[in-house]
């Protein structure tokens, strides 16, 4: 058991009922990576189980008398049509916590997550949406597609990966969702003494991977220097320039498909005004910036100042681009105060979501459509939520599969006034 287990057991309240095994029957996925089962009336969430199977759960977190408790299936007694043989060997109960669906063929992981959308909108906010998870291009059957990896070190100064839910380390030769630049650059095979992580950024540019120890040694570049980007929109190519520790997307094909789909989506027009939310360093901002040319305008606003440098630089060379260097709900009330108004908003907010503020700032500025990007369907769906009480609806939702082997999803959510 882990130190972080160990404490949760010392703080909870009944006694514990770690290393117990049941044999249960396995119910519906739900949002984390987990199915649902129960045992005399015990809510357990299960991982490595499948809907429909039987199971051996054995529980690894919960005591006596709490709502729910965790569990890993130890042993498959009745095992589902959709199983596999997971291509990683650390893919297991009590070892790497990176993956959540190696065992489960990769369509019927898709079905899984867009099952789970359709759950929390549902729940959260009282929609009932059709949708599928779509795949994206760049990755080899659900593997190698991982371009930013941050491994933990050990002790003895080995980089690994954390187990599920816990401190504790697993000391791995490859990982087969990591792209084979990042492999290949040596990570798994230096002592790095003396560090707490490493990041190895396989980008565009340079051609080879970028090595970032954690913490960085006195002297080296902030943010661990600078790589460049590509994303492409049609026939349209856009470099970037972003901190090797800053926010890109991890999949190789996800920076592309969201940027062509967010485009198609807003449906931008010269003269249009339009402002960009949690901007980063300006993956929409820039294409953006072009298409509401001449005569329109582009405001991107983001909090993290490092990302707005290089969002500038990124734009430079557009008039019609301005940035924000300001937490959005701040700079979304400066906005509203000042009587702004804007034709077209996109936002890609952190995993928490916007927020109820943020959403009711939104529709204060009486925008003819809302893009919303997201990588949490259950935050997502709270927000469109909020959004529907100040009179907005959800038009379209899509969803993608970013994030192959895990229960992560992207979607794409389009918002615009109810009639």
């Amino acid at each position: 058991m882990s130190d972080r287990s160990h404490a949760r057991e010392k703080t909870a309240g009944g006694e514990s009922l770690v290393g117990r095994e049941w044999s249960v029957e396995v119910g519906p996925i739900a949002h984390g990576g987990h199915c649902v089962a129960r045992h005399e009336g015990q809510v357990i969430f299960v991982r490595h189980a499948l809907p429909g199977e039987r199971v051996v759960a054995r529980v690894t977190e919960g005591r006596v008398g709490d709502r729910f408790i965790r569990a890993d299936a130890v042993q498959v007694e009745s095992p589902s049509p959709q199983r596999v043989t997971p291509p990683c060997v650390y893919a297991a109960p009590g070892r790497c916590g990176g993956c959540d669906f190696q065992h489960v063929a990769i369509e019927e992981q898709r079905s899984l997550k867009a099952a789970v959308v359709r759950e929390q909108f549902s729940r959260l906010a009282g929609l009932e949406v059709a949708v599928t998870v779509l795949p994206l291009p760049g990755d080899v059957d659900g593997l190698r597609w991982r371009t930013r990896v941050e491994f933990a070190v050990d002790a003895n100064g080995r980089a690994g990966l954390h187990r599920h839910r816990s401190s504790e380390l697993e000391a791995v030769d490859d990982c087969l969702i990591a792209t084979a630049g990042v492999i290949d650059s040596g990570v798994l095979d230096t002592e790095w003494a003396g560090c707490e992580a490493v990041d190895v950024v396989d980008a565009a540019h340079p051609d080879e991977p970028v090595l970032v120890p954690v913490p960085a040694p006195a002297g080296s570049a902030p943010g661990g220097g600078l790589v460049g980007e590509l994303a492409t929109d049609g026939d349209w190519s856009g470099e970037y320039v972003v901190d090797a520790r800053g926010f890109w997307q991890v999949h190789p094909g996800a920076a592309s498909t969201l940027l062509s789909r967010v485009t198609a989506l807003l449906d931008p027009g010269p003269g249009d005004r339009v402002i960009d939310l949690y901007a980063g360093s300006g993956l929409f901002t820039l294409r953006l910036g072009e298409l509401v040319e001449p005569g329109g305008f582009v405001l991107g606003v983001e909090g993290d100042a490092r990302a707005v440098g290089n969002g500038i630089r990124n734009t430079e060379h557009l008039e019609s681009v301005e940035w924000r260097a300001n937490r959005v709900d701040r700079e979304l009330r400066s906005l509203v105060a000042q009587g702004v108004s804007a034709d077209l908003v996109v936002l890609d907010p952190p995993r928490t979501g916007a927020g109820k503020e943020v959403m009711a700032l939104l529709a204060r500025l009486s925008p003819r459509r809302v893009v919303y990007v997201a990588c949490d369907p259950a935050a997502l769906a709270r927000d469109v939520k909020f959004a529907s009480s100040h009179g907005w609806s959800l038009s379209s939702l899509e969803a993608y599969d970013a994030f192959p082997m895990t229960h992560h999803v992207e979607c794409i959510a389009v918002l615009e006034p109810t009639a």
